[in-house]
Parts: structure tokens; sequence; C-alpha cells
């Protein structure tokens, strides 16, 4: 039976607007298995199914692990393929996600970050997703519901036009949970925007391929840097898509890299990733800061956070990971970037949200000030 389509605004969980999101892209395979607290978006996918709304088959697979391989075989006969996890599910998926991405096979998937064990949480942070940034895949970051909605929809057509896998980020519970008034789009609008998968290579018995078989050492370096060039140049295609959303739905989140917020004529700037740019918000025009936020971890925007950087006097990172023995990996990706600039802006770092811990606005004010003092270095907000 046809079911009536939901559009124009919805007060929706934001995991149940991911999966509305992805019903309308219409993925023909979606092997997943449920990890709290990606299980929001995969119950909904399945109720879909159940009451005739989605157009693809669910797979319920044994593991994680099943699951992304499940995604190799569908994306490489040439059916589209979705996937959602967290945690230690995407830990598990550690060993294909680099087969995914060798293969150039265009799989999405929704990552609703959680912390990694030991010990045991269940509560957000950024280690899981930022533990995969070396795997091929393009990663993208999203703060809000509506944003979730749209970077979804647009994460299909950036992985069938770059040949590459995407992962969706967002923060567990502080997003995947709450309700937010968040827009939908038409199936038809969708249809044109995101065009039928259609790969030049697949697998069929009628004209015989191979796929991801073994590379010598004199070939396995060309496919490497082959994969390396691919996601260099997905920057372009992430901004143009990006500007097509906008020119065709009018919303539309900085160049699809970066988002710069109250930045002009400011010397100080906060950079940071997923919500907690929501509660920066809520502080920068009081403390006359400007905010970067980081859309695209993989590929890196180095070059758009120098010239966003070039003018400014101290910046500071907020992240949700730590890469142990070392600092924030986003802070380390920033102080590189900002090597080329002629006179660079002092650098702080600041290790946040850990496990679940609440940034609250008084932290965030502390970060703030700190930042307009010049402190350089790495601190834990605890």
């Amino acid at each position: 039976m046809e079911k009536k389509e939901k559009k124009g605004k919805n007060v929706v969980e934001v995991a149940q607007a991911v999966a509305e999101a992805v019903k309308l892209c219409e993925p023909g395979v979606i092997p997943v298995y449920p990890i709290t607290p990606q299980t929001h978006v995969s119950e909904t996918l399945a109720k879909m199914e159940a009451d005739g709304d989605l157009s693809g088959e669910m797979i319920r697979v044994e593991s994680e692990q099943s699951a992304i391989s499940a995604c190799i075989g569908a994306q490489a006969t040439g059916v589209r393929a979705y996937t959602a996890t967290s945690s230690q599910g995407l830990a598990l998926m550690h060993e294909i996600l680099f087969i995914v991405s060798g293969m150039r096979l265009p799989v999405v998937m929704t990552v609703v970050n959680r912390s990694l064990s030991a010990p045991l949480s269940i509560w957000n942070d950024q280690q899981d997703s930022i533990s995969q940034r070396d795997t091929g895949w393009i990663q993208l970051h999203v703060e809000d519901g509506q944003e979730a909605f749209d970077t979804q929809v647009q994460a299909f057509k950036i992985a069938q036009e770059t040949r590459l896998p995407v992962m969706v980020c967002l923060d567990g519970f502080v997003l995947s949970h709450v309700y937010e008034p968040v827009e939908f789009l038409t199936r038809e609008q969708v249809k044109k925007f995101v065009p039928d998968y259609k790969p030049e290579v697949s697998l069929n018995p009628t004209k015989p391929v191979s796929m991801g078989t073994l590379g010598t050492p004199e070939y396995y370096i060309q496919f490497r840097k082959q994969l390396q060039d691919a996601i260099k140049q997905s920057r372009e295609t992430i901004t143009k898509v990006n500007r097509e959303f906008a020119s065709a739905f009018g919303r539309s989140y900085g160049n699809g890299l970066i988002e710069t917020i109250n930045l002009k004529g400011k010397k100080h700037a906060l950079i940071s990733i997923g919500s907690v740019a929501g509660t920066a918000r809520k502080l920068i025009e009081k403390e006359n800061i400007g905010l970067i936020k980081i859309k695209s971890l993989r590929p890196f925007p180095a070059d758009d956070i120098a010239k966003a950087c070039e003018d400014l006097e101290s910046v500071g990172v907020i992240e949700k990971d730590i890469s142990l023995g070392g600092n924030g990996a986003i802070y380390d990706e920033v102080k590189a970037a900002l090597y080329k600039l002629e006179k660079r802006p002092k650098v702080s770092g600041f290790i946040a949200g850990i496990g679940g811990r609440d940034i609250n606005l008084n932290d965030m004010e502390a970060v703030l000030k700190k930042i307009k003092s010049g402190k350089e270095g790495t601190e834990w907000v605890m």
C-alpha cells in the first residue's frame, strides 16, 4: 500500500530524520546490526520495510563486520548499499573498511558517534569515527538534525560521483535521540537530485571482471596513490554537491568542507566539529570570537582552514577524541594546516566531552577566554 509521504517541517527524533533521508535515496540493500545509540536508525528503517514504505531489502546479519561485508557484495554487483553503526561496531568493521575504499565502492554509512571500551561507555564522544580517518572513507560530521538529514542525502550523490565510500557522523544521544524540527524533501525531489546508481564496472557473469584481487609490490603502491588522489579531489565534488543542494533546496553548510560563523573582523576563533558547535554558537557573539566548524574530516580541509585563520591572532580546537600518546587528532591536523602561514596564530587544544561528559556553557566560556588569552598547547576540560 502506498504510504502518505512526509514533507515540510516535521518535529522528529534526529535518528528518524536520518532514516527518512536514507529511505528517500532508495538503497537496494541495507545490511545492518543493531548497536546503541545507532539502533533507532535501523529500527526505523525496519519498521519502514515492514510497513511497505521502503523499497530496499534489509538483511539481518550476525555482526557489524558481516554488515559491511554484505555492503561490498551488493555494491560490487551494481546495487546501492547502506549501513549504520556505532562505537565497537565500527571498530569491528575496521578490517573491511579498507576493502570498501580500496575497491572504490560508493557505500554510504551513518555513524552515530559513541565512546569505545574499556571501560564500557554507551555515551557520546567522537573517538570511534575519528579512529577510522585513515581507512579511505570520506567523513562528514553534522551539527543538528537538519544538517543530518541534508548531509545524508548529499552523501549518496558524493559517493556515486567520487566512487568513494562516505561516512555521515552524528553525535550519539545528544543529537541522535533529541527531537528537532526537520524539513523533509519529497521522493521526487531526492530522485532528481540523486541519480540512479549505474556503475561503470560491476560484477556480472555475462561480462566477467575481477575486483579487489592481489596487488603485488610494483602495483599496490599505485592503487594507494590513486585512492589518495581521489580523496583529495573529492573536495571539489563535496563543494559542488553542497552548492547544488543549496540551489535546489535553499540550504547550505559553508562550502561543504568548513563553515565559518561570526568570523569577519575577529582576532580569535574556536574550531570545532559536530554538535559542540551548537554550544559555541550561544557564546561567540558575547565573547567576540569567531567559530570555524569543520564538516569534512576526510578529506581534511587544510587549505580552507588556513585561509580562514590567516588574519587571526589565536585559535583553539575543542574536540571529543584523543590520539593517545599525542594530542587531539584534529588539533594536530589544524597545527599542520597553519604551518604554511607566514604569520601563524597561536593554537590551543581542548580535550572535552570524552565518554559523554557534558560540555556546558561555563566550560565553553572558560575555553573561549583561554583562546583569547593566547594560550598554547593541549589541556583536558574535566
